[in-house]
Parts: C-alpha cells; sequence; structure tokens
C-alpha cells in the first residue's frame, strides 16, 4: 500500500506571499515523510522540477473548552509541514480553475 505523503496545501497569507515572492509553496506531510519522498510527491503530482525542501515538525498545543458542567482538557495533535522551492519559472496551481 502506498502511503500518502502529500495531505493538504497550506493556504495562508504568509504562504501566498512566499509563492509570489520566493517561488516557494507550503504542504502539510505525513510526519514519517522524509525530504526526498516529499520531493518526488511534488514532482510526480504536479509535473514541475523542486530546488530545495525544506521541513519543520509543528508540536501539538493544548486546547480547553467550557462546557455547561466541567472544562474538557485535550491538545491539538502535532504534523509536519514542508517547505518547497520550485526552479525560476514554474508555478503550482493550488486551486485549480478558478473560472466561472
Amino acid at each position: 500500500m502506498v502511503k500518502q505523503i502529500l495531505i493538504k496545501p497550506v493556504i495562508t497569507e504568509k504562504s501566498t506571499k512566499l509563492s509570489d515572492k520566493q517561488n516557494t509553496y507550503a504542504f502539510i506531510v505525513a510526519k514519517s515523510a522524509n525530504k526526498i519522498e516529499i520531493r518526488k510527491a511534488v514532482e510526480n503530482m504536479f509535473n514541475v522540477s523542486v530546488t530545495s525542501v525544506n521541513t519543520a515538525v509543528m508540536p501539538g498545543k493544548p486546547k480547553s473548552r467550557s462546557t455547561k458542567t466541567t472544562i474538557v482538557r485535550g491538545t491539538k495533535s502535532s504534523y509536519k509541514k514542508a517547505f518547497v522551492t520550485l526552479t525560476q519559472g514554474e508555478t503550482i496551481n493550488i486551486f485549480g480553475n478558478t473560472e466561472e
């Protein structure tokens, strides 16, 4: 069974600025994936050539919410983020066709 490496793209203001200015795209990836696997997955999925891959493991955070009777405490699970830099002149269309 092939493990899924790319889970979803990160779409925030910061990642949009990175993609516009530095040609770098952010993805949430499987925690067990390494940089070589991430590079191959992006190249196969989007038909682009990747210059570099940087990864960061984002730590889990404690969360709590109040109910009628008590406070429920838990943690938000940690995840791995990959920053993929493409060669000059190549882009990834994350949103697909947005023509209406």
